[in-house]
């Protein structure tokens, strides 16, 4: 806390989603799903003028895939905010995106037992 007259020391911390998007609306959740893999494509050059929170992200995948949620982890930055960078990253041509997995079927119960009762007489 400060006293009437100090000023509080400014850190990355405190500075609000807002600054950091430029003011700008986060994107639909649709757009780029939590469980999205991302990755930087090959022989991208460093964007001129990023951001602290950008280069963090694009030192960050570098390494490899890593979902949505995991880059918004490790940078520290709210998952919508960190939504938007990584978006217009992608749009600049600097990552490339997996697509999500499809969703499982389901399987009726009759088949279940038939795989379980072949897998039963494999084992013995």
């Amino acid at each position: 806390m400060t006293t009437p007259g100090e000023e509080a020391s400014v850190t990355s911390d405190f500075v609000r989603s807002y600054v950091i998007t430029g003011g700008r609306t986060l994107p639909d959740a649709d757009d780029l799903a939590l469980h999205t893999l991302v990755t930087l494509a090959p022989e991208r050059i460093r964007p001129l003028g990023a951001g602290p929170e950008v280069m963090a992200i694009w030192n960050l995948c570098a390494g490899g895939y890593l979902s949505v949620a995991e880059v918004a982890g490790h940078v520290g930055l709210p998952v919508g905010v960190a939504r938007l960078l990584l978006t217009d990253l992608f749009e600049q041509g600097h990552l490339l995106r997996r697509a999500e997995p499809p969703r499982a079927q389901n399987v009726d119960r009759a088949t279940l037992e038939k795989v379980l009762n072949g897998l039963q007489s494999l084992i013995g």
